[in-house]
């Protein structure tokens, strides 16, 4: 079996909870690895939304709270390590997810100005034309933000924001969060059935 590698960040808009359960879901597939990364105000924003204090020197920690207690297929890096292997194009990965993705770290990569490990391995997957999946979390939005979107999908990348479906009628937060996290997996090309309920929709308009 081929091994797939993906990297995936977390950055500090909200949404914590979308990055959990991805980490949990790639945590259970075999044939899979992760490189996990994390910013300071990722950790912030998983504090105050999943009431898990995070010391982002403590690598096994940050796994077990994002991934859960028996992620092994899960690798820690820190987001100031530039020379961590995510940095260079030798890494071997099918690409990188930043879930959520912050307004400024949309910025950073379509600026290519890579002020820490997550803007660097972006810009390392973008130019080995890789792919690279980012959940945006913000609303409204400006032009600014707006005009760096347009930038990066014109270079391939997939913007894909945090915003719930509810034709699959769902009835719990998990059901929501599900949705989104479904269509994530749908682009990194994984299989899933986050998406549980289907319903018949009419024609447009």
């Amino acid at each position: 079996m081929t091994t797939r590698h993906w990297t995936v960040a977390v950055t500090g808009a909200s949404g914590s909870v979308y990055a959990q359960r991805l980490c949990r879901d790639l945590a259970g597939r075999k044939g899979v690895r992760v490189n996990l990364v994390m910013s300071e105000a990722g950790a912030r924003v998983i504090r105050e939304e999943l009431g898990v204090a995070l010391d982002l020197e403590d690598g096994p920690g940050v796994i077990r709270a994002l991934a859960g207690a028996g992620a092994r297929n899960f690798h820690y890096d820190h987001y100031k390590d530039i020379g961590a292997g995510i940095a260079s194009g030798t890494h071997p990965t099918e690409g990188m997810v930043v879930i959520p993705c912050t307004t400024g770290t949309l910025g950073g990569i379509a600026s290519g100005v890579s002020r820490n490990l997550i803007e660097r391995a972006a810009e390392v997957v973008m130019k080995e034309r890789k792919n690279l999946i980012l959940v945006l979390r913000e609303t409204p939005l400006s032009l600014v933000t707006i005009e760096n979107m347009a930038r990066l999908a014109r270079a391939g990348v997939c913007i894909l924001p945090a915003v719930p479906g509810f034709y699959h009628l769902p009835k719990t937060l998990e059901d929501v969060v599900d949705f989104l996290v479904g269509k994530v997996l749908g682009q990194m090309g994984f299989g899933h059935r986050l998406i549980r309920r289907r319903v018949k929709r009419g024609g447009a308009g």
